[in-house]
């Protein structure tokens, strides 16, 4: 997708409600960025192949790790190794930008009801 415009993230938020379900805004070679809102508690799960990068736009949450936790507020990033087990978890409604390959997988190894199509742009 090209665009003669910024990408306003706002904007784009407020076109889905969904948790736990991320939509791409932009692509850069074989990246995608994408946008997800979190509420509650995600599946422990690990991408093998790839490391994710969450990048918090609005809210709180916590990147929780078997040994740690790492605490995310707006304009705050971490970068989760790839094959390493984590979780998100947010209290109140929290919206991040994603990046990570084409095709990543939302729930990693894990599968199950959280698991998201791929490639479903805003």
């Amino acid at each position: 997708m090209t665009t003669d415009s910024a990408i306003n993230l706002r904007n784009q938020l407020a076109k889905f409600s969904e948790h736990w379900s991320p939509r791409v805004v932009a692509e850069m070679n074989d990246y995608q960025f994408k946008l997800a809102k979190l509420r509650g508690e995600f599946v422990w799960h690990a991408h093998e192949d790839t490391d994710e990068v969450f990048i918090v736009v609005e809210g709180e949450m916590t990147l929780e790790f078997r040994d740690r936790s790492v605490q995310l507020a707006a304009g705050e990033m971490y970068v989760v190794p790839r094959g390493v087990e984590h979780r998100p978890v947010a209290a109140r409604e929290c919206c991040v930008m994603l990046v990570e390959p084409r095709g990543t997988v939302n729930t990693g190894d894990a599968g199950g009801a959280y698991t998201a199509p791929n490639d479903v742009w805003v």
